[in-house]
């Protein structure tokens, strides 16, 4: 069975239907952006994978013993979140908060799951900053960090590299790369931005309140949605 496999899905925000008879799977070891205009639904749908949402019709299964609890999240920070006054190291750990059940202790496992975590993103040197202190790519590799201690197995980003440099927008995408890659973890991203979606994704979702295309990113660069919205770009 496929890791998330939405059937006939129709998603609404304020009892407004916003996207309708969705269907789509994904896959262990997919990469897959999410792509469309602002009011297209695409938050309205991660949410709902997270179970923050409920389906208005249709239906959302999870294989492979997967919970929406065991997904890590980075969402899209409000102002009111950079300034969080809080530790990188009390950030990061707060991922670890599902694994911890009714009793809200950390235990070695979770320091060690912690640990790991900043040393993959390359944070631990910052790890008694305060997190408001940090650059905005410095935030987004904490949030990562924090994301990956609520999973191994399945990441939902929502506009990941909004607001950053170009530079550090290169950073992150190949933090991103490197994590489906070479440590087995899918991904499900949000992204305006389908030139650098069509590059690194593997499965394309291009919504439009309703599903425009949903396959591989070689079978999108061939469609006609792709092509209007790419205007022939290609993935080498």
């Amino acid at each position: 069975m496929s890791l998330i496999t939405c059937q006939d899905v129709s998603l609404a925000y304020e009892s407004n239907i916003v996207v309708s008879d969705l269907s789509f799977q994904v896959e262990k070891g997919d990469y897959l952006c999410i792509v469309g205009e602002n009011g297209s639904g695409k938050s309205t749908l991660i949410k709902t994978l997270l179970g923050l949402k409920k389906v208005s019709r249709g239906k959302i299964l999870m294989g492979d013993d997967l919970k929406s609890t065991e997904i890590g999240y980075l969402p899209q920070q409000t102002t009111a979140q950079k300034d969080f006054p809080a530790s990188v190291y009390e950030v990061v750990q707060s991922g670890c908060l599902n694994r911890l059940g009714i009793l809200p202790f950390y235990k070695a496992k979770e320091k060690k799951i912690i640990k790991e975590n900043m040393e993959l993103l390359n944070i631990t040197q910052l790890s008694k900053k305060c997190y408001r202190e940090l650059s905005g790519g410095q935030q987004q590799r904490v949030l990562l960090a924090r994301a990956l201690c609520a999973t191994k197995r399945l990441l939902l980003l929502d506009e990941p590299v909004a607001g950053l440099d170009p530079l550090v927008t290169k950073e992150l995408y190949q933090i991103i790369k490197e994590l489906h890659e070479n440590h087995d973890i899918t991904i499900i991203m949000i992204s305006h931005d389908i030139q650098s979606a069509v590059h690194y994704a593997t499965h394309i979702l291009h919504l439009q309140n309703k599903s425009l295309f949903f396959g591989k990113t070689q079978d999108y660069l061939q469609s006609d949605c792709g092509r209007q919205f790419l205007g022939g770009v290609s993935n080498d």
